[in-house]
């Protein structure tokens, strides 16, 4: 999509094509997966993130589990997997909980108390307290052969996220920050058009925390800051592509951008309606023929 207000089409969905994992850094894998948005992609990603006790990060969207579960499991053993880090209780990041918690009987699972809470609204998606642990920004996590810090993300769309930082390959899961879309199977965002980078960047992380707008710059730059002082080389997200050289310092300056600044307008209803005549025409055989 070239704006948040793209026309979308409903009567043929894009074809989704194959995604593989990416190695990222040593031990550290990108769990790659699209789902078409528009005229492109919304990345859904998690990582895996291997060495003397094996993580893994996040659990992708339902629509993905298997295709998820196999790229998992292609890596590494279930049996072997020591930790499950679960950044927050939204269902594109919770999708392959289950299968990964019955096969992996080992895994302790990481996550808060507001995030077990509300999964445990939802019988399907409650949590066994006996395998979990409670952890909050400002905590880290010594997995064996390095520790994994927690914070708060500079963009997050729910009150429970917690991002990563592994202080031994200077990868970071920065969760639902830096969002953009891309034109299909492409991982870092030097290979994404610029044109559609620069366009969905600002769309997505509105859209995700639209309190962006009532924020001061002072407080929210100080915030952002902090966030960047970890000195990330890698950073992975749930929604875009990897950032590393430049494009690192650039994306921590579109986000501080966003303090203050007014909502960027998304899909209205215009979008639904052109979406809808679309589904009608597909079914109408009189049309089609």
């Amino acid at each position: 999509m070239t704006d948040t207000t793209t026309r979308a089409t409903a009567t043929e969905p894009l074809p989704v094509p194959e995604v593989t994992p990416q190695l990222i850094a040593p031990d550290t894998w990108l769990i790659p997966n699209l789902a078409p948005v528009g005229d492109d992609y919304l990345y859904v990603n998690s990582i895996l993130i291997l060495g003397d006790e094996p993580v893994v990060v996040d659990t992708g969207a339902p629509m993905h589990t298997e295709r998820w579960f196999e790229s998992v499991t292609s890596l590494v053993d279930p049996a072997d997997v020591k930790w499950i880090f679960l950044s927050h209780d939204d269902g594109d990041h919770t999708g392959g909980l289950p299968a990964m918690l019955e096969a992996a009987p080992d895994a302790t699972l990481v996550t808060n108390f507001f995030s077990f809470e509300r999964l445990n609204l939802e019988p399907d998606r409650a949590l066994p307290l006996e395998r979990m642990i409670w952890l909050d920004p400002g905590s880290s996590l010594d997995v064996g052969d390095r520790r994994l810090h927690l914070f708060r993300p500079p963009i997050f769309d729910g009150p429970t996220t917690r991002g990563l930082h592994d202080d031994r390959t200077g990868v970071m899961w920065a969760v639902d920050s830096f969002a953009a879309g891309t034109p299909g199977a492409v991982y870092h965002a030097g290979d994404v058009p610029k044109d559609l980078y620069e366009s969905t960047f600002d769309g997505y992380n509105s859209l995700i925390s639209p309190w962006h707008a009532w924020l001061d710059t002072r407080t929210y730059g100080g915030h952002v800051d902090l966030i960047e002082a970890f000195g990330p080389t890698t950073i992975a997200t749930a929604h875009g592509p990897l950032l590393t050289g430049p494009f690192i310092p650039d994306a921590f300056d579109r986000v501080r951008a966003l303090a203050g600044r007014p909502l960027i307008d998304p899909p209205d209803q215009s979008l639904l309606d052109e979406m809808l005549a679309g589904v009608m025409a597909a079914s109408d055989p009189v049309a089609t023929s």
